[in-house]
């Protein structure tokens, strides 16, 4: 399972470097995940140890503080691309907000690696159900700068 995992980590970041060419993502897809096997691995894990989703509660002792909150209202969807990275290569990106707290001194995540230790449906189903999570608000425009007869 965990040679399935490496395969699966190795192909991902074999195809999303570009758009097109041979670097391509296109084509590539994961099969269906499962949200409540997905909630199970997310407790399993101890995800909660450094993130919070609103409405599930533990007693794991917080590692971060505050927790980095994972789900709720956006503006701008996350996708599913964009969540198997994260779990599979959380120092990809950091947002700038968690820098300090969820960043080690290189600038690199404090996230555990969870590349030997999930299996390829553990992760398909876990991003399943983060993707749940997630609310898109649409943008609301402030009025700044119309004119107003």
């Amino acid at each position: 399972m965990r040679m399935y995992l490496s395969l699966l980590v190795a192909a991902i970041a074999g195809l999303a470097g570009c758009e097109s060419g041979p670097d391509s993502p296109r084509g590539f897809s994961l099969p269906q995940g499962d949200a409540d096997r997905g909630r199970q691995v997310f407790l399993y894990t101890g995800c909660l140890s450094c993130h919070s989703i609103a409405g599930i509660d533990s007693d794991i002792a917080l590692e971060l503080t505050p927790a980095v909150p994972l789900g709720g209202q956006v503006s701008r969807i996350k996708t599913y691309g964009e969540l198997v990275t994260s779990v599979i290569n959380p120092s990809h990106k950091i947002a700038e907000s968690y820098q300090s707290q969820g960043a080690s001194a290189d600038g690199s995540s404090r996230m555990r690696n969870y590349n030997d230790v999930l299996t390829v449906s553990q992760l398909i189903d876990l991003v399943t159900f983060l993707e749940q999570q997630y609310e898109l608000v649409p943008y609301q425009p402030t009025g700044y700068g119309t004119h107003v007869p």
